[in-house]
């Protein structure tokens, strides 16, 4: 009767220990998905950006096409994927920027627009359209809490990278 007991006691440890090992490594595998994997652009007002952008090309190598440029970078978990920065003066009259009134506006990368615009609307964000689809990303605009109008991107920079002109590397 004593091993009885000890051999069902044995199994239940190495049955409560395995469902635990089970369930940790579930929880691992269903990770949050990262909602910002970066800065996809830097966009400002200025009096005008086409001699603006002759500045920069003469006085810092910037290579610029009719929107700006884009700066190419490696992906750190995988270098053969390459990922873009777009860097874009707007004439100091666009209402791109609107209805902030800021002179800037910042675009975000982001890996799953879908669950990243789910969670804003869960968590009360301004959103200010929907969400725009082209062959080179997803695109959508929110508010932060001062007003500022936040561009998000769902980049697919294999086909961004096949349309640039102007990169600067």
């Amino acid at each position: 009767m004593k091993k009885i007991l000890i051999t069902l006691l044995s199994l239940c440890m190495f049955g409560f220990g395995y469902a635990a090992h089970y369930i940790t490594d579930n929880a691992a595998d269903k990770k949050t998905p990262q909602k910002v994997s970066g800065i996809g652009g830097i966009f400002f007002k200025c009096k005008n950006p086409k001699v603006l952008k002759e500045w920069y090309g003469k006085h810092l190598g910037i290579n610029t096409d009719k929107y700006g440029t884009s700066f190419e970078w490696r992906l750190s978990d995988d270098s053969t994927k390459k990922g873009y920065t777009q860097w874009s003066p707007f004439k100091e009259t666009t209402t791109y920027f609107a209805p902030s009134v800021k002179d800037f506006m910042i675009n975000y990368r982001v890996d799953d627009m879908e669950f990243l615009v789910k969670e804003l609307r869960n968590g009360g964000v301004t959103i200010l359209d929907t969400v725009a689809t082209y062959d080179y990303g997803k695109f959508i605009h929110i508010l932060d809490p001062e007003g500022n109008k936040i561009e998000l991107w769902e980049p697919n920079d294999i086909v961004y990278g096949k349309n640039l002109i102007g990169v600067t590397k």
